[in-house]
């Protein structure tokens, strides 16, 4: 049975036989790396091993729950390529195909021939648009689709790549409706959500606020006076992608987070709404049959032999700036394991979001985890959080195995 919390804060969950040195690891992210309210979640081949929350929500000091929901950004984008990974797999969708054949107002300023792949791997040259938006306009969608149809890339396409942080989910997503009929959101509700019992929502329904944990932005001296609009300014690619052109600059991240709008519309590369469970769980079912769930893996071991390979290396062109190298890598629609997303094994997969959530899965050690929070901090590979959770795990697993 699970253990119960008996104050805020306290560490709750359960843990396999052998896993224990996860929840010491999870409870001293409490007492010496900052932690507030979060919870962890590991698969071991398709077996939940490891299922801990704790701490406390500090906008009603309740304890961080067992039922809690909290915002995960950009580890939305996994949902959204696993989407198009879907409909490859059954042949509705040609990766290589150009974008327009599908969504031909997409063919202007240069964009004749960008393939669907390069939407999936931030090839594509479209991190930001030109058209200067307001916040409801963004968050409504069909005016960034409109500004992408006619925006001219800042790149040449396929020559390099740069982190899509708003603008890949609109892309991705656009293509999956004009290919299915339904969104980005119905589609992963209808055929992942629903099959595995997760709680994942792009497009929150209103009923489910209250569970929702408000995300806490980072305290000011976790950045030590660094502020990246002085450094480049307000022109900057990085600044600009990272607000869709200052659609979203008017307040800090976490904060825009926390409003019932950002959560109630479809933004598929950043506004997804679930916990650690059913992060992991998602991980687990697209690589294997989980214990509870439908009888074959989501996705063929092909699918994902295909998702998982390293398209992209080297500088990123969006994340890098002066005195700062910043190498990203990226596989198809996932971010494929490296210095920048150290998931565990070699060729695990998944993608990490604003503040520290994570989810991955690692096919060739049969793990899945998932790790979500409600204090931003600096993020994957920077976040010592889930890193030393993700650690604890391959430990316990490496040492299942040595003594079975």
């Amino acid at each position: 049975m699970p253990e119960a919390a008996e104050s805020p804060g306290a560490v709750a969950g359960h843990v396999a036989p052998g896993f224990e040195g996860v929840r010491d690891e999870f409870a001293t992210n409490f007492t010496e790396r900052g932690e507030i309210g979060a919870a962890f979640t590991a698969y071991v081949d398709r077996v939940k091993v490891v299922d801990l929350w704790g701490g406390v929500r500090t906008d009603t000091g309740a304890p961080y729950g067992e039922d809690a929901l909290q915002v995960v950004f950009s580890s939305t984008k996994g949902a959204t390529a696993a989407c198009a990974h879907l409909l490859a797999q059954r042949g509705q969708l040609d990766l290589d195909a150009p974008v327009a054949e599908y969504w031909p107002e997409f063919a202007q300023a240069g964009k004749e021939r960008i393939p669907v792949r390069w939407l999936l791997t931030h090839q594509a040259g479209l991190p930001t648009i030109d058209a200067q938006l307001t916040r409801d306009e963004a968050l409504a969608g069909d005016a960034v689709l409109r500004a992408l149809e006619v925006q001219a890339p800042l790149w040449e396409p396929g020559t390099a790549h740069g982190y899509h942080a708003f603008t890949y989910g609109y892309l991705v997503g656009e293509v999956v409706r004009r290919v299915d009929g339904r969104t980005v959101g119905q589609l992963f509700a209808d055929e992942f959500a629903e099959p595995l019992g997760l709680e994942f929502w792009i497009g929150l329904p209103e009923a489910l606020e209250p569970r929702v944990v408000p995300a806490i932005p980072m305290n000011d001296d976790a950045l030590d006076g660094f502020d990246l609009a002085d450094v480049l300014g307000a022109d900057s690619l990085l600044l600009r992608a990272m607000t869709l052109n200052g659609a979203f600059g008017d307040e800090d991240l976490a904060l825009l987070a926390n409003r019932r709008e950002f959560h109630a519309t479809e933004m598929p590369a950043a506004n997804g709404i679930t916990d650690a469970r059913s992060l992991a769980r998602f991980y687990a079912g697209l690589i294997g049959p989980v214990e509870g769930g439908r009888p074959q893996p989501l996705l063929t071991s092909e699918q994902v032999d295909i998702a998982r390979t390293r398209q992209t290396t080297g500088s990123d062109r969006v994340l890098s700036f002066p005195g700062i190298d910043v190498e990203s890598t990226m596989a198809l629609g996932f971010a494929a394991s490296s210095p920048f997303a150290p998931f565990g094994g070699a060729r695990a997969f998944g993608h990490s979001g604003a503040g520290g959530s994570v989810g991955f899965a690692d096919p060739e050690h049969g793990i899945a985890c998932g790790y979500v929070m409600n204090k931003m901090g600096l993020g994957a590979p920077l976040d010592p959080r889930s890193g030393v959770l993700v650690r604890a795990t391959y430990e316990a697993a490496s040492a299942a195995v040595a003594f079975a």
